[in-house]
């Protein structure tokens, strides 16, 4: 009987060891891939169980969507403010002034410039998508910023590209909880929360970007 007690008691104690092993192997928080019912699910979106080994989703259903460019996380960048990346981006869809050929007559724009930039998530998504239709009916396939032209949806990393990535290293910089989120993901495959367009432009990759910022940081 009393070996067999202290089997047991070693079994436990094995156990024990194994477990607390287990979760100092975790070093992430497992909401990061809480399971979410598929009928809770957006149309664009991809779930946090969608991970395959060693990924995480950048989903908005927890503390890692303040990665996503529709984020409230205000920050400046040459002088202006801006409420996301998400307002930044859509806003140099806009007419500057009334000289820009954007603004012509019989063409409607349903916000100013200064309106979008203080946008957030889907309405500075949805401005955006008003634009490019605008944008489609004059023949347009560029934006500006600070009176520059520059072609929107390249292939290459030009202008807008390096726009795109300032502005993000901007809003780091400026907004703390983002390097530190970004920072906890540390080996982690980093893997967007929505369905992407095929040949997207590289900076839709935002989860790559962030990638690139997170191995810079950790060389430091």
């Amino acid at each position: 009987m009393l070996c067999s007690s202290l089997r047991m008691r070693s079994r436990i104690a094995v156990l024990s060891i194994i477990a607390g092993a287990a979760v100092i192997a975790q070093p992430y928080p497992a909401r990061w891939w809480t399971p979410i019912a598929e009928n809770q699910k957006a149309s664009w979106e991809i779930l946090p169980q969608a991970a395959g080994p060693g990924e995480v989703i950048l989903s908005k259903r927890n503390e890692l969507g303040v990665l996503s460019n529709f984020a409230a996380t205000p920050f400046t960048f040459r002088g202006q403010r801006y409420a996301s990346v998400e307002g930044f981006w859509q806003m140099m869809l806009y007419p500057e002034g009334p000289d820009d050929p954007r603004a012509q007559a019989g063409i409607a724009w349903p916000h100013t410039r200064a309106e979008v930039a203080q946008m957030t998530a889907f309405e500075a998504k949805d401005a955006g998508t008003a634009a490019e239709e605008n944008m489609r009916k004059l023949g347009i396939d560029w934006v500006t910023f600070e009176g520059k032209r520059m072609p929107y949806r390249s292939q290459e990393k030009g202008e807008h590209y390096r726009l795109i990535v300032a502005a993000m290293r901007a809003k780091m910089e400026q907004n703390p909880k983002v390097r530190e989120v970004l920072m906890e993901t540390r080996t982690l495959v980093l893997r967007p929360d929505h369905m992407e367009e095929p040949n997207a432009p590289p900076e839709w990759h935002y989860y790559r970007i962030w990638t690139e910022i997170r191995g810079e940081l950790q060389k430091r």
